[in-house]
């Protein structure tokens, strides 16, 4: 199991048992709320090492770097937060970097609040976050992409009939009122009961299917609330491993991780059916759920915490790397280039 995710899998067990456990590592501790129901929160350790932890960056000196960061928010945004959090570490060891998540809307919510300086999303901000931030004097948002997620729908690997799905037959399953038996969607399909499995509607993951997958496709649905819901993925992923009529959704990391435990739903959005790869997400042909990810922070950050500064330039010089190796796929050259320049008028002349 890839180390991250592993760390991440063994970190919710343990907030499963505790609402409010912390673990502590190389780099401290803190604690946060998840949505649903249990804190979730880590902080930077130390590994194997996989980006190169120079430590100078555009005239950064990481050495001399000290504080706090609180990174919080997505789930699928997690294992590159905490992968960047893990190495730079190793190049700011004055730099105590809190890594938590409570779903990107949860993320949103405590950014909003002055709480956290970084929030991770799977989705970009809404008008109603950014009003709620405007209302605590918070208007210096800055957005940074920094990868891009093939939103995987799974299956049980026994299941040898359902291949492909077109997107009026995932809305079909996933919608409020929908299926409830495979046949319903094919009539050469088996008369069995399916079991569903998603994000909590906390999620980014959620919003983004709703989004793309439920409403665009049929604007009076809304989704299905009779299936099992958690923010935890491992969660989900154990469902639909559990039982041969299941279904379910989450971040491309976590189906890669699963390996043969089970196996990916192609989707044909009107030119054919595509599986979610590498290269069909970073194409675009794996549509409609191919996504962006994110992280943001505040102008007022990078130009007066030099430990953030210095935390999201770290993070923008080695997604290249981190970003592929914990399961997503990577942003080509111009599109990094574009937001590489969002920080270049905060960086030491």
């Amino acid at each position: 199991m890839n180390r991250f995710l592993k760390r991440r899998s063994l970190f919710l067990s343990l907030a499963a048992l505790a609402a409010l456990s912390t673990i502590i590592a190389a780099c401290g501790g803190d604690d946060d709320d998840d949505t649903t129901p249990t804190a979730a929160a880590t902080t930077a350790a130390a590994g194997a090492t996989t980006a190169a932890a120079s430590p100078t960056a555009k005239g950064i000196d990481y050495t001399k770097l000290s504080g706090e960061v609180r990174i919080d928010g997505s789930s699928t945004v997690f294992p590159i937060s905490q992968a960047v959090a893990e190495e730079f570490s190793k190049a700011a060891k004055g730099v105590r970097v809190n890594v938590g998540l409570s779903g990107t809307g949860g993320g949103f919510e405590k950014f909003c609040r002055g709480e956290i300086q970084i929030a991770d999303a799977s989705r970009p901000i809404n008008q109603k976050e950014k009003d709620a931030c405007a209302a605590n004097q918070i208007s210096d948002i800055v957005e940074l992409q920094v990868g891009i997620d093939a939103l995987t729908v799974v299956l049980n690997p026994s299941n040898s009939f359902a291949k492909c799905v077109t997107t009026k037959e995932l809305n079909m399953l996933f919608k409020k009122g929908g299926v409830t038996k495979w046949s319903e969607v094919r009539a050469d399909w088996p008369a069995e009961t399916i079991k569903f499995y998603y994000p909590g509607a906390d999620s980014g993951t959620f919003t983004y299917f709703v989004e793309e997958a439920i409403t665009k496709v049929d604007k009076a649905s809304t989704h299905r609330a009779d299936g099992t819901a958690s923010e935890d993925d491992n969660i989900l992923a154990r469902g639909v491993e559990g039982d041969k009529n299941s279904i379910g959704y989450f971040g491309f990391a976590y189906f890669q991780e699963a390996g043969k435990k089970l196996k990916a739903l192609e989707v044909d959005n009107g030119k054919g059916c595509v599986a979610p790869t590498y290269e069909n997400a970073l194409s675009g042909t794996y549509a409609p759920l191919s996504r962006p990810l994110f992280i943001y922070t505040r102008e007022a950050f990078l130009k007066e915490k030099p430990e953030v500064l210095g935390l999201v330039k770290f993070y923008l010089d080695n997604t290249a790397k981190l970003v592929k190796e914990v399961g997503y796929i990577n942003l080509p050259a111009d599109l990094l280039a574009k937001n590489e320049a969002k920080l270049t008028p905060f960086l030491p002349k």
